[in-house]
């Protein structure tokens, strides 16, 4: 089936699920037009989705059938989407895999079809916003999903990042790994399954078929997130025949097996089976020839074996390393404390994993173990033998090393186990609020966000026995806030745990840090620039001095520094700051994800400096991080487009440039975010903006209607805010080319108000005062005009920016309407000033100096000084040539 007959199917399907029942059967045999096999397929859909159910334990329709079974042909189809189908990779219990190519950019990814699972229209709209959630990980060890969607019939498929590679066990085996070489690709694994959980999600079916290891020794987990996707779509988690297809046997949990609920500890337990099989060679516990009542009484029940013990009986094919006595012992507790049967028993996170393998490898005492002094003595004896053989007379300052040694790390692990402890609690009692305590239950579907916020404030109220973790719950709910711009609640919350952190840890900690750090973020859009420029530089000295070079947080606050600087339009220091941030984040194992949006920020602010080149050079670098992060459709992809767009409009080089880019991030904003959508509106002000630029009275009217859209969608979603303002005077701009005077007056004036209403000074109003001049001028009333664009000028002065292009663009307005009083003298000055101001930032044939090359030849002739409009003649007659020739392709 070619993909044009999925399309013609699905489109069908969709517009009848929309209509009364009754009326459905009548609107697709008319769609069908006598195709008997094509009616029979979408009233089977339709049968189903009127079920309300998933198609489980029967057979799918025709088209999932030939995909998923591969019975009939090798390749079911060669086309999918933007998809061209290469071969078949493999299927499992989940479903089939295919190796295909995007047509359009040449890349290779791989298509997953699950199978016996359905999406039904109505849940697909929550499956696209896990589908991007899942997209938005972005770690170099978990393998990317780029898209996902569904099959006309709803079965449901992923697009991922293809990765070339052999299992995690396969590979150290092959090899013949040692144990320090296997846990540190395990300890990769380890930090990209944290990070995931940072992120709030969970794998689900962690194994060695989904952690493959590529060529050059880098570890890639794939099918992050699907588990949680498929169960989402109605399919329980139980040890039936379907349910084992959500998760494989040999590395599931205890509660995962009984079918209860599962948290971040079922991916520690996963972990566990994976690394005990790196040791062992063989599985905890052999399920392959069990009943499902069988496999869940042994891994519920039984204690796997140490797997030192496992190692000793492995054949040697089997690929067990070897180890001493002393680390065995070691490795049988660091493997069986994820391996506990009991959740609250294991490693409360995937970071204390970590931790306790890093101190394996360096030979320090594991934090799973009870710190005896006997215990400690000997790590420290086993790690200096040397110096203790050599220095055997200092035994009893060693004692006391030990001992203190044994106070410190008990210290640091009560820190660490805390700051878990406080993470795993805070985020049970964010569940609870959310799902009002109940697990079976979420929250009714009309309590909205803010009630739900309010409640958690109750809450969070309510935990004085705890001021560690109700200053974490203020904050985190803080942010929120924050997020949906209550400002006022949110700085009563994040105040509230800043006083509680500096009683708990004292000014000088990295709470507090943290808490100024988030202070500064939240003075940012309170528009106090000072007081952020002031806790942003505090909680940076702090990092600074509390962790360890190259730490995240470091870069982070440097960041967050260089943004208050921004806002403060300090934009010399803001550079300084924003190069350093970079610098940091060019560094290995950085989050290339901070490093875009660190690449962004500084881009911006070469923007505002007016030094294109260098702007357009780093936003292509975010460009470049933030494809290969999401692939070419994520919004961070049409951010780096609409930067790339600004910079062309102000070289003012190539206009046509700047529409495609604007069009581009529009058509993926869109397709992301849907059309009533603020993103989306404010994309079709600037592809207006660019088609003012471009000139014709076709693109005059294009961009009149886009700019009149925009307003109406941001009118109606973002009332009062600054993208309102900027697609409003755009609707005007694009009515002053058109000759509607009056009402670009209108909307210009209520740009001009809503910008003054939002900022005391900025070059916007500075921006907006120089339009309304121009429409005055055009009504020849010039004292209104020269009104206007002289306090367009003082406007760019007073925001230190005299020299802004726009500051040029107002001068030379203002020369214009001298010029239509016959007040030459004062037009030359002004003239003059604009075009050298403009001259110094923009291409030659920039509009704005092609009108003052036009006026300054006018000022001239008007004082009867032909040597001096020469010069300018012959710059024009030369551009407008220039832009007649034809051109090369």
């Amino acid at each position: 089936m070619d993909s044009r007959r999925w399309q013609r199917i699905q489109s069908i399907f969709h517009a009848a699920v929309e209509l009364p029942e009754a009326g459905q059967q009548a609107f697709v045999e008319r769609e069908c037009g006598g195709d008997r096999e094509l009616q029979a397929e979408i009233e089977a859909m339709l049968k189903k989705d009127s079920q309300g159910e998933a198609l489980l334990g029967e057979a799918l329709p025709h088209l999932a059938d030939e995909l998923l079974s591969g019975a009939r042909h090798p390749l079911p189809f060669e086309e999918f989407g933007n998809y061209r189908i290469v071969r078949k990779l493999g299927e499992g219990g989940m479903g089939v895999v295919y190796l295909a190519e995007r047509k359009d950019l040449r890349n290779r990814v791989a298509i997953k079809f699950l199978r016996d699972m359905w999406l039904s229209p109505s849940s697909k709209e929550r499956f696209d916003y896990e589908q991007k959630t899942l997209a938005k990980l972005n770690h170099p060890n978990i393998a990317r999903i780029y898209d996902a969607g569904a099959l006309p019939d709803g079965s449901p498929w992923f697009a991922m990042e293809y990765v070339e590679g052999a299992r995690l066990t396969d590979y150290c085996r092959e090899r013949h790994y040692s144990i320090a070489e296997r846990l540190r690709l395990f300890r990769a694994v380890c930090d990209a399954v944290q990070y995931a959980h940072g992120q709030s999600i969970i794998h689900r079916d962690l194994k060695p078929s989904n952690i493959l290891v590529t060529e050059d020794g880098t570890p890639k987990l794939l099918d992050f997130g699907i588990a949680k996707q498929a169960e989402d779509l109605g399919v329980a988690e139980t040890l039936t025949a379907t349910g084992l297809r959500l998760m494989t046997t040999a590395y599931a949990s205890p509660e995962q097996v009984r079918g209860e609920s599962v948290a971040t500890s079922t991916d520690i337990y996963s972990l566990g089976v994976v690394l005990y099989e790196l040791l062992a060679g063989r599985l905890p516990f052999d399920v392959s020839k069990c009943s499902p009542a069988a496999a869940e009484r042994l891994i519920t029940e039984q204690e796997p074996q140490k797997p030192s013990a496992a190692a000793l009986e492995s054949p040697p094919g089997a690929g067990a390393p070897r180890a001493g006595k002393s680390a065995w012992s070691d490795l049988d507790l660091l493997c069986l404390t994820a391996l506990h049967k009991d959740p609250r028993r294991r490693y409360p996170t995937v970071d204390a994993l970590i931790r306790d393998i890093d101190r394996f490898i360096k030979g320090e005492p594991l934090d799973a173990r009870p710190d005896d002094l006997r215990y400690t003595i000997g790590k420290f004896v086993k790690r200096n033998r040397r110096s203790v053989i050599v220095a055997a007379g200092v035994l009893a300052a060693l004692i006391g090393l030990a001992v203190f040694d044994n106070v410190r790390l008990r210290r640091a692990r009560d820190a660490a186990q805390a700051e878990s402890a406080r993470t795993l609690r805070v985020e049970k009692l964010l569940t609870d609020i959310f799902q009002g305590g109940d697990e079976q239950a979420g929250p009714s579907k009309d309590v909205k966000v803010v009630d739900l916020l309010d409640r958690g404030v109750k809450v969070a109220q309510s935990r004085n026995d705890d001021p560690a973790i109700q200053a974490d719950l203020f904050e985190t709910l803080g942010s929120v806030y924050q997020a949906l711009g209550d400002l006022e609640k949110a700085q009563r919350l994040i105040e509230s745990a800043f006083e509680k952190r500096k009683l708990l840890f004292g000014e000088n900690s990295t709470e507090v840090a943290k808490s100024l750090l988030m202070l500064g973020l939240l003075r940012i859009d309170q528009n106090r620039s000072d007081d952020a420029q002031r806790l942003t530089d505090k909680a940076l000295e702090l990092y600074k001095r509390l962790r360890p070079p190259g730490d995240p947080a470091i870069a982070e606050a440097t960041i967050a520094l260089g943004r208050a600087l921004e806002a403060q339009r300090n934009y010399p220091r803001a550079l300084q700051v924003f190069t350093e941030a970079d610098r940091l984040l060019s560094a290995p194992h950085s989050d290339p994800s901070i490093h875009g949006s660190c690449l962004l920020e500084l881009a911006n602010i070469h923007f505002y400096m007016q030094h294109w080149d260098e702007s357009e050079a780093l936003d292509r670098r975010a460009l470049e991080i933030w494809r290969g992060l999401y692939g070419p459709r994520h919004p961070f992809v049409a951010d780096a487009l609409i930067n790339l767009g600004n910079v062309e409009i102000n070289r003012g080089k190539d206009y046509a440039a700047a529409e495609r880019d604007y069009r581009e991030a529009l058509d993926i904003n869109q397709a992301w975010h849907g059309k009533d959508h603020p993103e989306t509106a404010a994309d079709m002000g600037y592809v207006a903006n660019a088609l003012v630029y471009e000139g014709g009275e076709g693109r005059y009217r294009e961009a009149e209607g886009l700019a009149q859209e925009a307003v109406h969608i941001l009118d109606g979603v973002s009332p009062g805010e600054s993208t309102l303002a900027v697609a409003i005077g755009q609707w005007g701009a694009a009515e002053v080319k058109l000759g509607k005077l009056d009402a670009a007056e209108a909307h210009l004036r209520r740009s001009l108000e809503m910008y003054r209403k939002l900022y005391t000074e900025h070059a916007l109003i500075g921006t907006a005062l120089s339009n309304l001049g121009e429409v005055y001028t055009l009504k020849k009333q010039y004292a209104r005009a020269e009104g206007a664009l002289r306090g367009a000028i003082r406007q760019f002065a007073r925001t230190g920016q005299p020299e802004h292009a726009g500051a040029g663009i107002a001068h030379i307005r203002l020369g214009r309407t001298l010029l239509r009083e016959r007040r030459y003298q004062e037009a030359e000055g002004s003239l003059l000033t604009g075009y050298q101001i403009v001259a110094k930032v923009s291409d030659s044939s920039v509009n704005a100096l092609m009108d003052a090359r036009e006026d300054l030849i006018a000022v001239y002739d008007g004082l009867h000084t032909p040597e001096k409009s020469a010069k300018f003649r012959t710059e024009l007659d030369a551009l407008r040539a220039q832009a007649k020739a034809p051109t090369r392709r």
